[in-house]
């Protein structure tokens, strides 16, 4: 059934479709919206929400549920994501499915998304939705992957599609069944003496067999170690998506991410339908991010231009992706309101056109 949602109300109702049982998280505007609508949604789907202290105990809360075998999620701005880096890490290395809502102020959180702020070799999987509806079947599809790779997943969003209404359905999706928990600490095997741990380290208690908590002793903390990094490697080649537009002849290609990329995308089809040799590039995985995808994109341009809300994070990734094959320049820049949210002048179609034109005229591409 199609429903008028705003955004928050529509992520959490897809999280709790996706098996969502759990969620914790700590107020700050745009992800508090979040956290009031699992707050009224989880309870009556026999969920339990909680509103933590902190961000610190938020992490820690549902660090604790996901070991149980919970599907369980957290979140906050970038400023609070901040606050629980050194959980990540270490949820990471112990191989637990959680599900990160990062609801930014704007796009200065690519780094941290991306490359992450606490210890050791891990990444997350970053998925960046274009609209609420594309946000309906992520939000769903990062359970799924978070379990089926046993490693955290961020939705990168902000607060526009915190806010904006769209009409969505909110149906479960099928991606498939998900793997068994047989790692889960859930006390069937209390008192036989081959009760479970959950450890960044890799250790059991008595058998731990490496990552899935089965079979003899394990392998020790370095082999753990390397079989994380080894996974990381394989969620590379798998889980990389991108979208492209008009990139086979274009002579200039845009790239973009998340919710401003929309505005990027209809100026590219404006200026398509007049004739201008114009393609669009969209990374719809952060990480892992879509480098073959981005170069097959660019390879026959003169100029690829990058537009984001930040000094220029994404940028890095589309150099490395293009390697030197043409000039990559930086279109967008920081642009906020008073409240520093992000939704600044940038954010303006005619704007984001002359930008694009500009570049468009610095390559000498004829209308």
């Amino acid at each position: 059934m199609t429903e008028l949602m705003e955004g928050s109300e529509a992520m959490a109702s897809a999280a709790i479709s996706a098996g969502c049982r759990f969620f914790a998280g700590y107020p700050m505007t745009p992800f508090t919206e979040l956290l009031e609508h699992f707050a009224k949604r989880l309870p009556p789907a026999g969920g339990v929400c909680v509103n933590a202290e902190s961000e610190l105990e938020a992490v820690g809360m549902a660090w604790g549920a996901l070991a149980t075998g919970a599907r369980a999620a957290t979140g906050s701005t970038g400023q609070g994501l901040s606050l629980m880096q050194e959980s990540f890490s270490e949820i990471t290395l112990a191989e637990l499915p959680l599900v990160i809502f990062n609801m930014a102020r704007g796009q200065g959180d690519y780094f941290q998304s991306t490359r992450g702020g606490g210890h050791g070799d891990y990444r997350h999987v970053v998925l960046a939705p274009i609209d609420l509806a594309e946000a309906v079947e992520l939000v769903q599809l990062a359970f799924h992957l978070a379990d089926v790779w046993r490693n955290p997943v961020l939705i990168h969003g902000d607060y526009l599609l915190a806010h904006l209404a769209e009409s969505v359905s909110v149906e479960p999706i099928d991606f498939g069944p998900p793997p068994a928990k047989g790692w889960a600490v859930d006390g069937e095997l209390g008192g036989t003496g081959l009760s479970r741990l959950v450890s960044p380290l890799g250790l059991g208690k008595h058998r731990t067999g490496g990552s899935d908590g089965g079979g003899s002793d394990g392998p020790g903390i370095e082999a753990h170690l390397q079989a994380v990094a080894a996974k990381l490697e394989r969620i590379t080649m798998a889980e990389a998506r991108c979208e492209t537009r008009y990139c086979d002849d274009a002579s200039v290609v845009i790239a973009a991410f998340g919710v401003p990329a929309k505005f990027v995308r209809y100026v590219v089809e404006q200026l398509r339908a007049e004739g201008q040799s114009v393609g669009f590039v969209r990374p719809i995985t952060l990480w892992p991010f879509p480098t073959e995808a981005v170069a097959a994109a660019c390879a026959g341009a003169r100029t690829v231009a990058v537009f984001e809300i930040n000094a220029g994070q994404m940028i890095d990734d589309v150099r490395l992706a293009v390697l030197g094959q043409a000039p990559v320049v930086g279109i967008g820049g920081i642009s906020t309101d008073h409240s520093g949210f992000g939704v600044g002048a940038l954010l303006d179609v005619e704007l984001i056109r002359s930008r694009i034109e500009a570049v468009l005229s610095a390559a000498e591409v004829p209308a």
